[in-house]
């Protein structure tokens, strides 16, 4: 057995905290002593690790303990979903550090490019190929010219902002390759658009359930609706990591809460954050 304050010591938390944890009912301790100080056994401290794990991604004390008391997940089903966040996270931090390196080793601002000149005048021709009349019409009627509009496209695709996007769209779909057949080969026109009606009807409907336990069945099931309808829109093979940088936006973005919020209600776009990343802590994907 240990006490509060070699736990303390052991996960580098204050004891103020695990106190906190203790009247929440998030990390009881085994038992006490005579005198009533709390005392913790192995186990209890693997579960304050995996809290410790899920405390990292900023997930809210109450879905941690919705969590590590659901009887449907085992230690291990939670150490897969552990991972698989861990993984990611891990992705984005050799990503930043691979940007660091090279400004270090004093290499040019078009280090930051995913998609060469070539790729991106490939990429237009496939969009092109692929669109309707009416919409070339669009951009003839805005830009003057198809000509026009490629000129405009290669120089903001070219950009760093946009590149930096197209890296997420990359790691969306696994390569670069798979990312480039899928522009290549976009979804029919004509169900675009109802894929797009389809997932702001989702949209509406979770922010109509704000307030409501992100782990219900009914909230799920929106998320899990969402989760299909961009897998089938964006021709993905694994949706997760679109739908999980979305929560994020959703989550800490002040003008996206804002802009949605004055549509659907104060808080609802932080809500539907929090109902996404919920739904791949309980899903049984892993």
């Amino acid at each position: 057995m240990r006490t509060v304050k070699e736990i303390s010591e052991l996960a580098g938390i204050s004891v103020r905290t695990l106190h906190y944890y203790d009247e929440i009912g998030l990390l009881k301790p085994t038992e006490k002593s005579e005198a009533g100080y709390r005392l913790y056994d192995d186990k209890a401290l693997e579960t304050l690790q995996q809290i410790l794990f899920f405390r990292e991604f900023d997930i809210p004390l109450k879905e941690i303990k919705a969590v590590i008391d659901n009887p449907a997940l085992d230690k291990n089903h939670i150490l897969q979903m552990q991972r698989k966040m861990l993984v990611v996270k891990k992705e984005r931090i050799e990503r930043l550090i691979s940007s660091i390196d090279g400004i270090l080793k004093g290499k040019n601002a078009m280090d930051f490019e995913v998609f060469s000149k070539s790729e991106l005048e490939d990429m237009y021709t496939s969009m092109e190929a692929n669109m309707s009349e009416e919409q070339k019409a669009i951009f003839m009627n805005q830009y003057g010219s198809m000509e026009a509009w490629k000129k405009s496209f290669l120089e903001s695709a070219a950009s760093e902002g946009v590149q930096r996007n197209f890296r997420k769209i990359v790691e969306w779909y696994g390569s670069k390759e798979k990312a480039m057949e899928a522009s290549s080969n976009p979804a029919n026109t004509e169900i675009y658009p109802a894929y797009q009606k389809r997932l702001g009807a989702v949209i509406k409907k979770l922010s109509q359930m704000k307030g409501a336990d992100v782990n219900s069945f009914e909230v799920r099931e929106l998320v899990g609706e969402y989760e299909f309808v961009t897998k089938q829109m964006f021709q993905l093979p694994d949706a997760a990591s679109m739908v999980l940088e979305i929560a994020a936006a959703y989550r800490t973005n002040p003008e996206l809460q804002a802009a949605q919020d004055s549509i659907y209600g104060e808080g609802s776009t932080q809500f539907i954050g929090r109902a996404m990343e919920a739904f791949y802590l309980l899903h049984n994907k892993s």
